[in-house]
Formats: C-alpha cells, structure tokens, sequence
C-alpha cells in the first residue's frame, strides 16, 4: 500500500528533484516579489497608478494566453522541456533590468515589458506542471504530493523576503532581482535531470478549448471552485498591488523591517501546508478549502487596520500574514487536489488552463482596480473594501457538492463527452 504521507514521496529521487527545483524558483520568485516593487517605488518613484499597472502587465498573460497555451501543452510530447525553456528565459528576462539599472537605463517601460514577458513563460511552465506532477505521483499521494508542492511556496516566503529585504537594504533592490534570475537558470538544471513517463498528447480537436471550458461549466464542484477562487484573487490581489506602497508610504517601515514582516507571517503558511494532510484526513478536502476561503480573507482584516507605535504595526502585519498564509495553503493545496482528482488525464492541461485563465485572469483587473481605486479615495481605504470583498468568496462553496466531506465522482472521459461530474 502506498504511504500517503510527505516524506515518503521525498525519498524519491525524481519527485525529490522536481520539489526541489520548485523550490528554488520560487524562493527567487519571493525576493523578487519583493524587489520589483521596490525598485517602481525607490528607483522610478512610482504612484499608486503606476503601481496598479505594473502588477497588470505581470497578470495579463494569463489572461491572454491561458488558454491557448493549455490547448498547446496538451499536444505536447515532452512538458518538462517546456517548462526548463520557461525557466531559461525568465532568467534572461530578468537579467535584464539590473543590468540596465547598471547602466542608468532603466524605465518605467521596461520594467512593464520584463513583467509581461516574465508572466507569459510563466504561463507555460504553469500550464505543463500538472501534468509532470501526475506522472511524478502516485493517485494515493496527491494530498501529500500537493502538500509538499505547496509547502515548497510556504518556505519560500518564510526565507525570500527576508532575503530580499536584506539585499535590498545592503545593496539595492536591481541586485536582489538578480538573485532570483540564477534561481530559475537552478531549477531549469534540476529539471533536466528528471525523466517521468508523461501522459501521451492529446489528439488535435478544434473544439478542446471548448469542451474543456463546457467542463468546468457542467462540473459542481470545479466550478464551485473556480469562482471562489477567482473572487478571493481579485480582492486579495488588489490587497498584495497596494501592500508595498501602504507599507514604506503609509506606515513608513523600511525593506528590511517590511522583508522580516512578510518572512514571520509566511510562517503561516508553512503551517498551512504541514496541517493540510491531516486536515483534509479529518474533514475532508472541500470543508478544508471552505475553511481556506475564509481564514485568508479574515486574517487580512488586520492590514488595513494597522496602526499606531512601529512594534504594534509589525505584530498586527505579522499575524495578518500568519493567518493568511495559512488559509492560501489550505486553498492552493484543495483545489490542486480536486483538479488532479476530478480532471482526466488527455485533457488536464487544458482544464487546467481554462481554470488558471479564469482564475489568475482577475488579477491585472484587480490591480488596476486598486490602482484606480487608491488615487480617488485613498490607499488604507481601497485596502478595507478589498478585504471585505474577500471575505465574501466562502459563498459559492456553500451551495456546491464541496461542502461535503468526500469529492464527487472522479471523470475518466474526455471534456468533450463529459456531462460534468
């Protein structure tokens, strides 16, 4: 019988691989998170305007290209060569602006196109992870695999922002983004020493994009997923494209304070995806992203309440992202298990990016919203309505089979033969 707990799977050397490249990436991913902003607000002396626009430029691909590139990883034979060319020119992406701060050429310009084209080869690493994850894990071990997954996420932003913030403070913000460029060159190399058997491609059909999107639409449970998921990104981002600017503007904290804030809160999620196993064991996985859907939200009520003596700021951000992280992991880690568990295998990258489309799609929305929405009222206040829009996304889980304790019938047929599950 297979184990269905974490640390077996990490004894496998190619999942072990595979875990750590992700890993790697996405402690490089934290510090940029980080670095970018800082460099728009340090550098180019950027507005809430311009704020707003530069985390859209990041988040458009996903809604320009989502889909296509799903439908186009599904053909693919090989996805983990996919995914280490995306790394590769994220790499080369990135390089570019410390290198052009360097050289006292650095714009407003350039830093949106490094953004759009950074978020488009993420768009296709994305896209073609399911399928390597899958072909890496055993049925029985996908709470555990996407627990592990997760936590690679979780760990990262316990160590990439204080990383980042420290860069940042002890040289400048371009040189901490180099940082996470050679963390995408380390993941490429871990990923080329990978073999998995992936799922064969799937037959060319002009109608895929449309069955899959007629999936999602048949399937309760999917589609309970996705708009709770989608409303929680729209709200929540809006809360993460005005963070940075409330932070040094608003509450006036330094990188290396803000850096050691969002490392002690990722604490949280660190927490989220070590308890989700056992969570998910004791009450299922739909309850479990129930109980996501409102602790994230909820615990970011303390942003925009944060105020007075600098230590009583802190500790209120800092119990803002423990809580918070917490919740995003039981979330990441549900809906990637009632993806894997739902989605059949000829079609999974298409699903799987309909749903990323529809999901990460609200995002630049959202950060022109916030942008937008800052200049005319003021930042603390856009930050109040964000959250309280966030906490209304638990709503659409209520009425759905995700409420109850086990998943619904797992699909063997193709989308396009499906009447949903």
């Amino acid at each position: 019988m297979t184990s269905d707990r974490p640390a077996t799977l990490l004894r496998d050397p190619p999942f072990r691989r595979y875990w750590t490249a992700q890993t790697v990436s996405r402690l490089g991913d934290q510090v940029s998170n980080l670095a970018v902003p800082l460099i728009a607000v340090t550098v180019i002396h950027a507005d809430t305007a311009q704020m707003g626009y530069l985390s859209a430029a990041a988040w458009i691909p996903y809604l320009l290209f989502g889909l296509h590139a799903g439908l186009w990883a599904d053909r693919l034979r090989h996805r983990r060569r996919a995914m280490i060319a995306a790394d590769v020119g994220r790499f080369a992406i990135l390089m570019t602006i410390p290198v052009a701060h360097a050289f006292g050429t650095l714009t407003f310009w350039h830093l949106y196109a490094a953004a759009f084209a950074t978020g488009a080869l993420s768009v296709v690493f994305e896209v073609c992870n399911p399928p390597v994850f899958k072909a890496l894990v055993d049925p029985a071990q996908y709470v555990a695999g996407n627990s592990l997954v997760s936590g690679n996420r979780a760990m990262a932003k316990v160590a990439g922002p204080t990383i980042g913030g420290f860069l940042v403070q002890l040289f400048t913000a371009p040189v901490a983004l180099a940082a996470d460029a050679l963390s995408y060159l380390a993941s490429a190399l871990l990923l080329s020493r990978i073999a998995p058997a992936e799922a064969p491609p799937a037959p060319r059909e002009g109608a895929a994009m449309r069955a899959a999107v007629r999936y999602i639409a048949r399937s309760p449970a999917i589609r309970a997923a996705l708009a709770a998921t989608a409303s929680v990104n729209f709200f929540c981002f809006g809360v993460t494209t005005l963070f940075v600017l409330y932070a040094t503007e608003t509450l006036h904290l330094g990188p290396d304070l803000l850096g050691l804030i969002l490392g002690a809160g990722a604490v949280g999620a660190v927490v989220g995806a070590v308890c989700a196993t056992p969570l998910t064991r004791r009450v299922g996985v739909g309850p479990a992203f129930l109980l996501g859907c409102v602790m994230m939200p909820a615990s970011m009520l303390l942003i925009p309440a944060a105020d007075g003596p600098t230590h009583v700021v802190a500790a209120m951000l800092v119990a803002a992202e423990f809580g918070s992280g917490i919740g995003v992991m039981w979330i990441d880690i549900t809906v990637a298990t009632v993806l894997t568990s739902l989605v059949p295998d000829a079609s999974r990258s298409m699903v799987f990016g309909v749903y990323q489309t529809a999901n990460l799609g609200t995002r630049p929305f959202a950060a022109l919203a916030a942008g937008t929405a800052a200049g005319w009222l003021d930042t603390r206040t856009t930050l109040w309505i964000a959250v309280a829009g966030a906490l209304t996304s638990f709503l659409w889980v209520l009425p759905s089979p995700l409420r109850r304790r086990d998943l619904p019938r797992a699909a063997h047929e193709a989308p396009g033969t499906v009447t949903g599950t």
